[in-house]
């Protein structure tokens, strides 16, 4: 049976294995007060040559001992006593990337999962062996068919491919678009893409600019988008959005002003 592999992508210079980390948190790498629930998005690059890359991003937050006093832009609420600041508990950001050619994210998703239970619980399971089992699964070539496989943890995984290569794959994501835009909104957004206009996505939820953007170009098959497509922006690029060209972008809320801004300036 044909198949092609999941590997690891390696990339030989290391700026471009530093360019990835803005996008495993888009909001900035931030301290927390309080152990926030661990959260799922997948991020799409592009590269020189137009070929895309996903990457899967599972963001979950481990306690840290601060010793030396935390500044207030990252945090608030040390107690001060005598004139001195006491050790406080705050949380850090962790994220688990996997970084594929292929468009799996329900799939990758529980891979991930699975990773960060065995770490957090200590599992007695070699995170290495997890990981290399994973980059040694076969995935079978297109055409409907599937594919069990484990991770090597007592878990099961199912690899369903699609029919055709040339079809987009959208899951829920295209009805979810539906309802929470409507239909006249959907359709406006349909046009401005024909006709070359920017889109720009806001929401609190990065998996939701994730799942519009990719309903969205769906919606135009068989034509395929040319512009800049970058589902998840993270703060420090949102330059971009004072770009000429059109595009489709998704923002995060809380950037909402700036995002204003800069669109009165272009």
């Amino acid at each position: 049976m044909q198949g092609t592999r999941v590997r690891a992508l390696v990339w030989e210079d290391p700026t471009c294995r530093r360019a990835t980390r803005p996008f495993c948190q888009p909001g900035g790498w931030q301290l927390s007060r309080e152990r926030k629930q661990p959260t799922f998005f997948v991020v799409v690059l592009t590269d020189i040559d137009s070929d895309r890359h996903y990457c899967s991003c599972l963001t979950f937050y481990e306690a840290e001992i601060n010793l030396q006093g935390t500044k207030k832009d990252e945090i608030e609420g040390e107690v001060e006593v005598s004139g001195l600041i006491q050790p406080a508990e705050v949380f850090a950001p962790k994220s688990l990337v996997l970084v594929s050619r292929l468009d799996y994210p329900e799939i990758f998703r529980a891979c991930l999962g699975l990773i960060y239970t065995v770490y957090v619980d200590s599992l007695n399971v070699s995170l290495e062996s997890l990981i290399a089992n994973l980059c040694a699964c076969l995935v079978p070539a297109t055409g409907g068919s599937q594919k069990l496989f484990s991770l090597g943890a007592g878990d099961r995984q199912l690899i369903q491919t699609p029919l055709h290569d040339s079809l987009p794959v959208t899951g829920t994501s295209a009805a979810l678009l539906f309802q929470q835009l409507g239909i006249q909104n959907v359709l406006s957004l349909f046009c401005a893409v024909l006709t070359e206009n920017k889109v720009l996505f806001h929401s609190a939820s990065f998996q939701r600019l994730s799942d519009a953007c990719r309903a969205l170009e769906s919606l135009i098959f068989p034509l395929k988008y040319s512009y800049p497509y970058i589902p998840i922006l993270p703060a420090q690029l949102l330059e971009v959005l004072s770009s000429p060209t059109p595009f489709i972008i998704g923002v995060h809320s809380v950037f909402k002003t700036d995002v204003h801004e800069l669109a009165a300036r272009s």
